[in-house]
């Protein structure tokens, strides 16, 4: 007896693909840059931002869109900046796709905003297989985790633009080459950039908005 097979994975990113695009033309019109901020839990993705925040919030309006299977504490976290934060519960779902997107920007609101953090959901797989309608993609990589990581979880880091490797105070007692991790990131993804930092201490966080800065005046020059 014949099975009919569907490949439902396919047309499932293939129309997330086209609901991506579409969002990216809406944030050009509005003059919004939406970044997408992934990495496994734990990682530092919220104390990344509260620095990066602190010291931009005064140049540019920012805000956050928190999304978490569950919980609200890292939106609490990033309320005591004083920027707009919304916290988006995934119902269990281990990513967020371009609509879900989609439903965040509009309950955050757009009205003075012109940078979007998405912290994403913890997890090195499945956010990674999602477009989300964000201009460009970061990871961060925590020295604790390893300098094996893109050699284990390659789509991650195919699909950065940046990657963050952060908490590099604690080197000192952890098996990670730095050197070696860089040889791993750009042989998945030459084009990458890639920054070392230390959130906590605020370490190398100079070098990242550097490259934020270009990156968020470039795209309003063309928007």
């Amino acid at each position: 007896m014949d099975v009919k097979i569907l490949e439902i994975k396919q047309s499932v990113f293939a129309n997330n693909d086209r609901q991506a695009d579409a969002l990216r033309e809406e944030l050009k019109k509005q003059g919004v840059y939406l970044l997408n901020v992934m990495s496994s839990p734990g990682a530092g993705k919220t104390t990344t931002l509260v620095k990066t925040i602190e010291a931009w919030k005064d140049e540019i309006k920012i805000a956050v869109m928190e999304a978490d299977i569950d919980s609200d504490v890292d939106a609490r976290t990033i309320s005591q900046t004083g920027v707009k934060v919304i916290q988006l519960h995934t119902g269990g779902m281990c990513h967020l796709d371009a609509s879900m997107t989609k439903q965040g920007l509009d309950g955050l609101g757009m009205e003075d905003v012109q940078l979007v953090f998405l912290e994403n959901v913890g997890n090195l797989v499945c956010p990674a297989e999602f477009d989300t309608g964000a201009i460009k993609s970061i990871a961060i990589l925590s020295v604790p985790e390893g300098d094996d990581k893109p050699l284990k979880y390659p789509l991650m880091f195919q699909v950065c633009d940046v990657v963050l490797i952060n908490k590099t105070d604690v080197l000192p007692s952890f098996d990670f080459d730095m050197e070696r991790c860089v040889r791993h990131i750009k042989m998945r993804n030459p084009k990458a950039e890639i920054f070392p930092i230390c959130a906590k201490s605020g370490e190398g966080i100079d070098a990242w908005l550097a490259w934020l800065r270009r990156e968020v005046n470039a795209w309003k020059r063309h928007a």
